[in-house]
């Protein structure tokens, strides 16, 4: 077992943080078992007990509460230290855990990962691609990619570009069921559900400042994009899709817009990573790279303008 002075406080901030001795184990990338020893000879060392444990609790006693203020902070100034020296030649190392949605992953981040691996050769990627939404601090992740209205507000998070939303369907769908005039129209129409949002029955939409809310229906519910583009290809409904995911069928006409004068409510890619005072380089070097490379005019909505 190392002997760092830190590593034991490390370890309790990580149980505290994680809400869970497990949650800290992941984050951590150690045993549970190991996780359990830090603490208790942290404890033993310090003669004073920390955490009160019972098979389905965990808190922290006054004494805890008390030590992981001044934990936290060590720990920050112990990370910016190390910052510091990393920034001293400008390089980013190490290794970046990044989690992103699985469409988004496949179409665009695979290849920006590349082109910033190729400009860094010292850092290391371990990717995850999943739609659901993990939790950063108690999975052990740098940061990740959403796509939401609004970032959640445990987290920082940095804009990295707009999500245009589209309603679409086949050309063959539209002229056998008609081309809706307005959102309501939906209501009579097949709809692929999302199921990966809060309300995958309720499409939102704005117009000069007004707020039209619109229940949807279909017979077809799946939690991953891929399919429902197909399925809209092949004429069985309606999908609401971002148009990083559907540019190209647009492009070909394989899938048509309708409503353009509706926006359904706005969505965001952000980058998103944990509370800390400070970023680490290779974070903030990724970040940055995403950023200049989609920006408020992405390239996958050059569509639009031919």
């Amino acid at each position: 077992m190392s002997t760092d002075p830190l590593e034991g406080i490390a370890v309790f901030a990580a149980v505290v943080e994680a809400e869970s001795f497990s949650g800290a184990a992941r984050a951590l990338r150690r045993s549970k078992a190991a996780v359990s020893t830090q603490i208790q000879k942290l404890e033993d060392r310090l003669d004073v007990r920390l955490l009160n444990r019972t098979t389905r609790q965990l808190s922290m006693t006054d004494e805890g509460r008390a030590f992981y203020e001044h934990a936290r902070r060590i720990l920050d100034e112990a990370q910016e230290a190390h910052d510091a020296l990393d920034n001293l030649n400008n390089e980013p190392r190490g290794t970046l855990r990044l989690n992103a949605p699985m469409s988004f992953g496949q179409l665009h981040l695979g290849a920006a990962i590349a082109d910033f691996m190729a400009l860094h050769p010292e850092i290391h990627i371990d990717l995850d691609l999943n739609d659901r939404q993990i939790d950063l601090v108690e999975d052990g992740y740098d940061m990740a990619i959403r796509i939401a209205s609004l970032p959640d507000s445990s987290l920082i998070a940095r804009r990295l570009a707009p999500c245009r939303r589209v309603i679409l369907a086949s050309p063959a769908y539209w002229d056998q069921h008609g081309r809706p005039e307005h959102p309501r129209d939906l209501k009579k129409h097949e709809v692929l559900i999302y199921s990966y949002v809060p309300e995958p029955n309720k499409w939102i939409f704005q117009k000069d400042g007004d707020r039209i809310t619109v229940p949807v229906s279909g017979r077809y519910r799946a939690n991953n994009g891929e399919v429902h583009l197909k399925a809209a290809m092949h004429g069985l409904g309606v999908y609401l899709c971002p148009t990083f995911f559907c540019c190209d069928q647009l492009k070909d006409g394989s899938l048509e817009m309708v409503l353009s004068e509706y926006e359904p409510e706005p969505i965001s890619v952000y980058a998103v990573y944990p509370h800390r005072r400070h970023l680490t380089t290779r974070v903030r070097a990724f970040v940055d790279f995403l950023s200049d490379r989609f920006g408020d005019h992405p390239y996958w909505d050059d569509w639009a303008n031919t």
